[in-house]
């Protein structure tokens, strides 16, 4: 079931780049990998979206978000974010996330060895919403190397790492525009979360890029 956003939260934008030419940024420029650990990696292209308060409004207005319930331990509880998950064959909400997701397919194919296909959305609401510490190892990145490509719009808010078998981690902000790759064993390896904060901040949006049977 889908559900709306309350039009206020819909309103709400950066503000800072109201009446520029919304645009993808060059990807070969301005992008920084870091080394992990066991061979994982990220890549962080800052400002990579230029001008993305209309892709943001549009898609708190426009998608079907959807507010999901999980068991843990004896208790069903509130997911805190909201949801859209877009697969191969569906049509993206806004035809700037398609141009998005070829000029990552068209990057990254050398490493990478196919495209990048389906899209899935997170709606943090506010700093309250948060994704508990994971990794993306459902399908064939539990045993294999992949990508997976984020698009941040809206609030600054922080993608953690860890890595699974201990030690330190690392700390990514990522503000509207931003891209932040995830490589290598990065998902097999490390996990990743969005903590909660207690900053007053807006919604915030993360659309992430995966390769055919991964989640």
């Amino acid at each position: 079931m889908g559900y709306a956003v309350p039009m206020d939260l819909a309103l709400q934008g950066s503000l800072l780049d109201l009446g520029d030419a919304m645009t993808l940024r060059d990807l070969a420029t301005g992008r920084h990998r870091t080394a992990l650990a066991d061979g994982a990696w990220v890549d962080v292209r800052a400002g990579w979206l230029a001008a993305g308060d209309e892709l943001l409004t549009a898609l708190l207005r426009e998608v079907p978000w959807q507010a999901e319930r999980r068991r843990m331990y004896d208790s069903i509880i509130d997911v805190p974010r909201m949801t859209r998950h877009y697969a191969a064959h569906e049509r993206l909400p806004h035809p700037l996330l398609a141009q998005a997701r070829d000029a990552l397919s068209a990057h990254y194919a050398d490493e990478l060895g196919e495209a990048f296909v389906t899209a899935g959305l997170c709606l943090y609401r506010d700093g309250r919403d948060s994704v508990a510490w994971h990794g993306d190892r459902i399908g064939r990145s539990k045993d294999q190397d992949t990508m997976v490509a984020i698009l941040s719009l809206g609030s600054i808010r922080t993608l953690a790492l860890r890595p699974r078998g201990g030690g330190p981690g690392r700390r990514f902000p990522l503000a509207h525009g931003d891209l932040i790759v995830m490589g290598g064993s990065c998902q097999r390896t490390w996990d990743h979360a969005i903590p909660k904060t207690s900053e007053p901040v807006g919604p915030r949006i993360s659309v992430q890029f995966r390769v055919a049977g991964v989640r």
